[in-house]
């Protein structure tokens, strides 16, 4: 019911004494004020005793009509309001609902499916000037499990969040840090990661990593490069395990999603298998853009995107490398090189830049694979194109694919004598690290500094973990 309802429902019915109450009474006052001005009007001042009189009434009506204004829409006091910035509204010092410097958490917490039990909990928030920006529940069996979007003052600590939290009512509380960009509502992320996975199979993994958090994800092959049997596949409707879930990939195999320090409940798993699903019917794709520059000879090339219909032409291109460059790009033997090209042209392990020349010739490739928030970087540039500028090209052209998917880092693994690849990371002009262990040099370049989020102790490893037999050489 609104306030203008209960307003009129208030009002007393209308009567025909009251008007003739009304009407008596504006009789009896022009009957007075009459017999008043012939009584001063006969009089030697009584002209000027009536115009003071008029001032003077004047004057009375306009003090009180000023006095009600004031003073009729004051706010009401804090103590009929609730505790002071509850609600989020302003509080008794005229200051917002959270003074101050301000942070923003990500919480989740258990609560009893019972009436009021939220209640009490946002009711403890509002003790301590936490603004509740968004929340969304995932009933279970036995509970519901609430995810908060707060904003909390600086001066609360995470601990005293979670033991204020946790006398409140709530179970299986975690939080995290938060940034602005989890103040987009879930239904807008959701249909924002649905549109990337549908113009681009590689978006997959990253768009299940946006959708969840900070979890592994593992993309295993139905048939490894060594030929044993990847293990047991996840059924068609895909499998959900406390902290893991298994989904069909649909490009074979299976994706696995575990997060050991907080299990995913039951709106999530459907969540991802619909975005696999997505995906599924969409088949493979991969964007089609091409970019043709000029090198410094004049040779014209184009860079776009490749995928496993690039298989042929990549194998083509492995015939033409010489031992040596092959060995450089895969840290083995150059007989094995061909079983790799599956696994690094497959969308679902990363993305991948092929530089073709104006007769359509494969002559590099390069990499980006999902490896957790340090993603690597690989090049392989055909001997006869090499020092041309093509690797310094195609790495600042990764870091940026790199940068836009939200990674921190972006490192390669080479030979400590392959200066061609050290001199591309250093014309990045990032913050570089240097790691050299029995002639393998790692060089890891810092990209811009994503929020740091806290996870519970002994939490899952953030990032997208490798498949199966992979052919990177880990640290």
């Amino acid at each position: 019911m609104t306030d203008v309802t209960s307003a009129k429902s208030a009002r007393r019915p209308h009567h025909w004494r009251r008007d003739v109450i009304e009407l008596a009474a504006l009789f009896t006052a022009v009957a007075v004020a009459d017999a008043i001005a012939n009584l001063i009007g006969h009089q030697p001042d009584g002209p000027y005793l009536l115009i003071a009189s008029a001032v003077a009434l004047v004057a009375t009506a306009a003090f009180h009509t000023w006095w009600a204004r004031r003073h009729s829409h004051a706010p009401p006091p804090a103590s009929d309001t609730g505790p002071a910035g509850a609600g989020g509204g302003p509080s008794a010092d005229g200051g917002s609902a959270v003074p101050g410097p301000t942070v923003l958490w990500r919480m989740r917490t258990t609560v009893r499916d019972a009436p009021g039990a939220l209640a009490v909990l946002c009711t403890a928030l509002a003790r301590h000037r936490i603004d509740i920006l968004t929340l969304q529940t995932h009933p279970l069996a036995e509970g519901t499990v609430d995810e908060f979007l707060l904003r909390a003052p600086e001066s609360l600590p995470a601990r005293r969040l979670a033991q204020e939290v946790s006398a409140a009512g709530g179970t299986s509380t975690w939080i995290e840090r938060a940034d602005a960009h989890d103040l987009v509502d879930t239904p807008t992320r959701v249909l924002s990661l649905a549109t990337r996975t549908a113009l681009d199979a590689a978006e997959l993994p990253l768009a299940l990593r946006r959708l969840l958090g900070r979890c592994t994800i593992r993309s295993v092959p139905a048939r490894p490069p060594s030929g044993r049997a990847a293990g047991e596949n996840a059924p068609v409707e895909g499998v959900l395990e406390d902290t893991v879930m298994r989904l069909c990939d649909p490009s074979g195999g299976t994706i696995t999603v575990e997060r050991p320090y907080l299990p995913f409940t039951p709106a999530e798993f459907a969540r991802a298998r619909a975005l696999v699903e997505l995906d599924a019917r969409l088949g493979p794709r991969v964007p089609r853009r091409e970019d043709a520059f000029t090198l410094p000879e004049g040779d014209e090339i184009t860079v776009r995107r490749a995928g496993s219909g690039d298989l042929a032409a990549a194998r083509a291109m492995h015939e033409r490398c010489s031992e040596r460059t092959l060995g450089l790009r895969y840290h083995g033997p150059v007989r094995d090189a061909d079983r790799y090209l599956d696994h690094l042209l497959s969308p679902r392990f990363g993305r991948t830049l092929a530089v073709q020349t104006a007769s359509g010739r494969l002559v590099a490739l390069g990499h980006l694979l999902w490896d957790g928030d340090e993603t690597e970087v690989a090049l392989l540039v055909e001997d006869d194109w090499q020092r041309r500028g093509i690797g310094s090209e195609l790495l600042a052209r990764l870091v940026a694919l790199a940068g836009e998917a939200g990674c921190e880092s972006v490192y390669a693994v080479t030979q400590a004598h392959n200066t061609g690849m050290v001199a591309a990371m250093r014309a990045l002009s990032l913050p570089l690290d240097y790691q050299i262990e029995e002639g393998t040099l790692v060089v890891t370049a810092r990209l811009a500094a994503s929020p740091a989020r806290q996870a519970p102790a002994g939490g899952a490893p953030s990032g997208y973990g490798p498949p199966e037999e992979s052919p990177r050489l880990r640290r």
